[in-house]
């Protein structure tokens, strides 16, 4: 018997990374996952791994920025599954250009859109449903760049990841004597593919030393998997090494630099 048989998730981000491993993850303690994300093939391959493993999955894309879509799919995931017991907000992206200085309106805007924004969204299309059964669990996966912003995440991802921590932390204060467990995440460096899209893509020894994903897996399942009596607001975990990122700051300041920047170093 499983710790969350019967329950319905719902995984944001689940076809790579954190997301996949804790999709994973939920599945095999019994819980019935809903996998969204932008590309439908990797949601459906996670999901013929947990139905390999005897569990149960859905595939569905999830365009995060668009409300619209957030609503259409929690209304389909009650409709024809369940209500939503736990909600892992785990999808995310960073800017391309990173120095606030060179941050275009756009880019900032739709930075807060997929950080923050979508977070906001799907806590409130799924909120109604957990206060009237008087339980229900929201995990939103932030970031260490949350207590030390720099160019690594870039200005943008950082204040987003700021503000989803606060809003969870607001989750948490207003609805907890209503049965709900909103809990916050904030990993450091984790090996994901999304340090492909890093300024300076971190090289393989780099990686080496930072979290696997199913580490940061493993603490989401802690959270999602406790006794409804109990709930973790706020989670740090970290790489047990602290490696110099010097040289991917010095490389992420001058991205979307015009030519002439009269400080920019020479090439």
């Amino acid at each position: 018997m499983g710790l969350l048989d019967g329950k319905i998730a719902l995984v944001t981000g689940a076809g790579s990374g954190i997301g996949r491993e804790t999709a994973l993850l939920l599945a095999k303690d019994g819980a019935t996952v809903v996998l969204t994300g932008r590309r439908l093939e990797p949601l459906r391959e996670v999901a013929s791994l947990i139905e390999k493993a005897k569990g149960r999955a859905f595939a569905r894309v999830l365009d995060i920025e668009s409300r619209d879509s957030i609503l259409e799919t929690v209304k389909w995931i009650k409709d024809g599954i369940g209500a939503v017991d736990i909600l892992v907000n785990n999808a995310g992206s960073a800017s391309k250009v990173l120095n606030a200085r060179f941050l275009s309106e756009e880019e900032w805007n739709s930075t807060i859109n997929v950080n923050l924004t979508a977070v906001f969204n799907l806590t409130q299309a799924v909120l109604p449903e957990m206060i009237a059964r008087g339980e229900g669990t929201i995990i939103t996966v932030s970031s260490l760049a949350v207590v030390n912003p720099n160019l690594l995440g870039g200005a943008a991802y950082g204040a987003a990841k700021a503000g989803v921590k606060n809003f969870m932390t607001f989750v948490h204060n207003t609805y907890r004597n209503q049965g709900i467990r909103a809990t916050t995440i904030l990993p450091g460096e984790t090996n994901t593919p999304i340090m492909d899209n890093r300024a300076r893509p971190p090289l393989d020894s780099e990686r080496a030393v930072m979290m696997d994903p199913h580490d940061v897996a493993r603490a989401i399942h802690l959270c999602a998997s406790l006794n409804k009596s109990a709930v973790i607001p706020e989670l740090h975990i970290c790489p047990t090494f602290m490696r110099d990122t010097s040289a991917d700051i010095d490389v992420a300041r001058w991205v979307g630099a015009p030519a002439d920047t009269p400080d920019m170093p020479k090439k």
